[in-house]
């Protein structure tokens, strides 16, 4: 009897501590999949970098959220940012502001954050520069209703003008990574082929991704595809 309750008590010993670990590691309740996008956080957004701008290559072909694209419209291209929001550029280097509403995905050129139509760059004076740092707050949206973050974001690794450049990263990368996808983008001149890794929920899941490739040498940036 005394051996059998050694035996029942060193059972316990050994897997209580083995409980208390699991239920700390098991996800919370109240935990979300995603960022929830609260009305303090929109209030506070703001970003700085550069600013560059896109206009007759691209005028009158659509846009990533299926908009014919106007260059003389105050409309301009995020990379994450949800469509119809409402933004206020402010040219940090000589203080001229301008509200856009977004309708497009873009820059997709490291370093550079926002890409504004030809009136919203000459609204604040960076059509001769052709980029500017500038800072982005979130004013408003089109809707009612304030977008989720939620959405499809991947990290963007590769833009290639010849297709067969971007199939051979993509089957080169396919070999490592999973959701690795080629994505067409066309102005009125030329084609790209984008190669993008990567499907996530949320932005910050995709940051965190994009953080691993860059420490296995493969650098790119997050961008929304939804």
């Amino acid at each position: 009897m005394i051996q059998l309750k050694k035996i029942h008590f060193r059972f316990w010993t050994s897997v209580f501590p083995l409980l208390i670990l699991m239920a700390a590691c098991a996800p919370s309740k109240k935990e979300l999949p995603y960022e929830p996008l609260d009305r303090e956080k929109i209030w506070r957004y703001r970003e700085e970098g550069l600013a560059s701008w896109y206009g007759e290559e691209y005028h009158g072909r659509k846009t990533a959220n299926g908009e014919i694209y106007d260059m003389y419209a105050m409309t301009a291209a995020h990379r994450t940012l949800p469509f119809n929001t409402f933004v206020r550029v402010t040219n940090m280097e000589n203080g001229k502001k301008t509200e856009l509403r977004i309708n497009d995905r873009g820059p997709f050129i490291p370093g550079r954050i926002i890409d504004l139509s030809q009136s919203g760059a000459r609204a604040i004076d960076i059509v001769g520069t052709g980029t500017a740092r500038v800072s982005v707050e979130i004013t408003g949206f089109a809707t009612r209703r304030i977008p989720s973050w939620e959405g499809i974001f991947s990290v963007q690794v590769g833009a290639f003008v010849e297709k067969e450049n971007a199939l051979r990263l993509r089957q080169e990368l396919q070999k490592k990574y999973r959701n690795v996808h080629m994505v067409l983008w066309e102005s009125n001149v030329k084609r790209f082929y984008r190669v993008r890794v990567g499907s996530f929920r949320s932005e910050a899941d995709a940051q965190r991704y994009c953080e691993i490739l860059r420490k296995e040498n493969l650098s790119g940036f997050v961008v929304r595809e939804d």
